[in-house]
Formats: C-alpha cells, sequence, structure tokens
C-alpha cells in the first residue's frame, strides 16, 4: 500500500484550495501515512535540486496537522503555485543544463523556439521523495499533465478547480460558487454608483473559452450578458442596454461579459508572451465594448474588471463543503488502489470520472438549453430535473 502521498496546486488560485490540502493531510496522517506539499504547482517537480538543501526547501515541503491546521479559513494556496508545463519547457533550469531531454522545434511568426519534455526529471524528483501517490489539483491545463504523468507510470488523482468551471467530465469545479458570489456581491454593491450617475455599467469577468462564469453571474443578478460560445450582435446588444436604462425608474443598466466574448465582425487583441499552455492574455472586451457603446450612442459607461477579485479571500460555503469532499474522495481513491481518475460531480451526485482528454478542450456551456440568443441572457425556464448546476457534466 502507498505510504507517502505528493500533492500540489496548478494554475491560478481559487478558493478552497486550503481545504483540499487541509483534507488530504488530516485524512493520510491520521491512517498512518505521510504527506509531502510540493510547492509552486509543476515547477515544484521541474525545478527543485534534491541535493541542494535550499532548492528542497523552496520546492518540498512536508505536511502535517499541525501546519495545516488553520489554512482553510483563507483563500489562496498555502503551496503556492505557477504555470509550468514539464512537457513544453522553453528552458531548463541551471543544474539540468547540458543533460538529455526529448525535444522539439516549433517555429511561429518565422521565429524558431525549441521546448523540452523533463517527465523523465519529475519522475526521478518522485522517485527520490519517496511519493507512492500524487494528488493534482488544477484546471484544464494542470490536469492535462496530470493525465500525461499518470500515463508515464506515476499513480495521480486529480480534483478539479477553476472559477470558469470548464473542465470536462465533471458539473462543479471548486472555486466557482466563490467567483459567482464575489461577482454578485459586486455588482450589486456598484448599482448604486452606476445608478447615481445614470450610467451604463460593463463587467468583465473570467472565462477564456467558456462562459460559465459570466453566465451564472448574470443569472443571479438579472442582467444581460456575453459568452465566448456565441458571438453577439453589437447594435442590438447596444439597444437592449440603453432600452434596459431606459425602462428602469434609476435610468441605468448592466451588461456581463466573459473575457472571452466576442461580438460579430470583433478581432480580439491578445498582449504579453505566451505562457507555458500557449496562451496569451486578452485585452479587455469591457473597454473596447464601452468605446463602442459610447461611440454609438453618447451613452457614459462604468467598466470594472472583476476578474482576480472574484479569487480572492475565503471560500464559501459550497466551494468548501465540496472541497473537503473531493479530498476524502481522493484519500480513498489513493487506499482503494486507484488512480488516473479525477474527483466529479454527475449529475448532481459525487462520483469519480476519467481524467479529461486534453485534447477535447474545455468543456462549454450549451448555448441551445443555457443562453437566449434574442435577449443575451441565461434561459431560466425547463430546469425541472437538472442537478443543482443546471447543467451536465
Amino acid at each position: 500500500m502507498a505510504k507517502r502521498i505528493g500533492i500540489l496546486t496548478g494554475g491560478g488560485d481559487v478558493p478552497g484550495l486550503n481545504s483540499v490540502i487541509k483534507g488530504v493531510t488530516y485524512r493520510a496522517t491520521e491512517a498512518g501515512f505521510e504527506v509531502t506539499g510540493i510547492r509552486r504547482g509543476w515547477e515544484g517537480l521541474t525545478h527543485v535540486n534534491l541535493a541542494d538543501p535550499g532548492s528542497r526547501s523552496r520546492y518540498v515541503l512536508g505536511l502535517t496537522r499541525e501546519n495545516t491546521r488553520t489554512i482553510d479559513r483563507t483563500g489562496g494556496t498555502f503551496l503556492h503555485s505557477s504555470r509550468t508545463n514539464p512537457v513544453k519547457m522553453k528552458s531548463l533550469p541551471s543544474f539540468l543544463q547540458g543533460q538529455q531531454f526529448p525535444w522539439k522545434e516549433t517555429e511561429k511568426d518565422g521565429k524558431k523556439s525549441v521546448t523540452y519534455d523533463v517527465t523523465d526529471q519529475v519522475k526521478k524528483n518522485l522517485k527520490e521523495l519517496n511519493v507512492d501517490y500524487l494528488v493534482a489539483i488544477g484546471g484544464d491545463d494542470t490536469l492535462s499533465y496530470a493525465a500525461h504523468l499518470n500515463n508515464a507510470g506515476v499513480p495521480v488523482v486529480a480534483i478539479p478547480k477553476t472559477m470558469d468551471n470548464d473542465v470536462r467530465n465533471t458539473e462543479y469545479c471548486i472555486g466557482f460558487s466563490t467567483a459567482i458570489t464575489r461577482a454578485m456581491d459586486a455588482i450589486n454593491r456598484q448599482r448604486s454608483t452606476v445608478g447615481s450617475h445614470e450610467r451604463i455599467g460593463v463587467f468583465r469577468v473570467f472565462g477564456r473559452d467558456a462562459g460559465y462564469t459570466s453566465l451564472y453571474t448574470a443569472f443571479v443578478t438579472s442582467v444581460r450578458c456575453a459568452i465566448p460560445e456565441y458571438q453577439f450582435d453589437l447594435e442590438k446588444m447596444i439597444d437592449l442596454l440603453v432600452n434596459d436604462k431606459r425602462n428602469n425608474p434609476s435610468n441605468y443598466s448592466l451588461v456581463v461579459l466573459s473575457e472571452g466574448a466576442e461580438w460579430q465582425g470583433y478581432e480580439v487583441l491578445h498582449y504579453g508572451a505566451e505562457d507555458a499552455y500557449g496562451h496569451r492574455k486578452k485585452m479587455n472586451v469591457g473597454e473596447a465594448f464601452s468605446d463602442k457603446l459610447k461611440s454609438s450612442t453618447g451613452e457614459e459607461t462604468i467598466v470594472s474588471d472583476l476578474t482576480y477579485d472574484l479569487r480572492s479571500g475565503e471560500a464559501d460555503f459550497v466551494d468548501k463543503m465540496v472541497a473537503s469532499t473531493f479530498a476524502g474522495m481522493a484519500f480513498d481513491c489513493i487506499v482503494e488502489g486507484k488512480s488516473g481518475i479525477m474527483t466529479a460531480i454527475v449529475n448532481g451526485c459525487y462520483t469519480l470520472s476519467p481524467i479529461p482528454d486534453p485534447r477535447l478542450g474545455p468543456r462549454k456551456v450549451d448555448v441551445d438549453t443555457m443562453y437566449n440568443t434574442e435577449r443575451y441572457r441565461p434561459t431560466y425556464d425547463h430546469k425541472l430535473g437538472l442537478p443543482i448546476f443546471l447543467t451536465k457534466a
């Protein structure tokens, strides 16, 4: 039976991660297991030099009941995080320079670049750390490497987290409920300011490829929304918002846009270098939409970028409950010798699913059943029989 569990968090932080870390640690140590925390996500297994005490202390942390006792009272991740892809390392740590790793050369915009696959080094480090099982907590990107590592012979149990709620094979990801709660609170607080100045409020939230955060925020705040899965008509959206404003006794209206939302003819602009998984940051669609609205109608706007605020602070009840439950499920899997699986919610029930195939991309909103393309709002009818989060895995 496995006796040492490794645990890491990758990608963006969300509220609830610390509840998972604490939950796994408590269950494991109570059963006589040791738990090793890998700091800074996959970087902790690609950049750690176990022969260097300083490097080891930076990237490896023994987890106990004592040092995890209070971590679930705060947001973020106790183990820290990074966006590191061990399959596509753009450069090697200094102590690995000169060693041979599988590599691939690519060319983009006339520039050639080389990336390295250091999976063998990751496996070597896990072996030297005596880690028998790895619990990987993350979204699509982090879990794509979790699947790769499991296929390479390392037993992995995955736990899904992301505010976008777009991981396949589950209806819910840790962090989503808190994100919606934060967005709802922020929008409702700002109603007084938007209304006082009789403007149109434009709110931008996370959602690069999937519109769940925008859609569900609109659902609970009764405002219009735009999602990446459907290109809206710019003039129509503007007309709807102007009419909403005129029909509102307080003379204001609101719309929430996913960061990946587009209107017909809109050219998405990016900035910055690609991250380890090939993503570049998108320019603020809220500002671009505001400019179009003001130039065509003369209406004044207030633009609020809520993105990072949604992942800040302590987890709400739902995220703490789901995170703690997923932690217990992950440990049960380890005791039972299961790997290559992910804790999940399907049809409203806790279950286990395969770690998603990264080639399929993120789970997306079903526009036909969830988004009213005439009114640019969520659909509110025909929900009888659906699970609590109104969507299938």
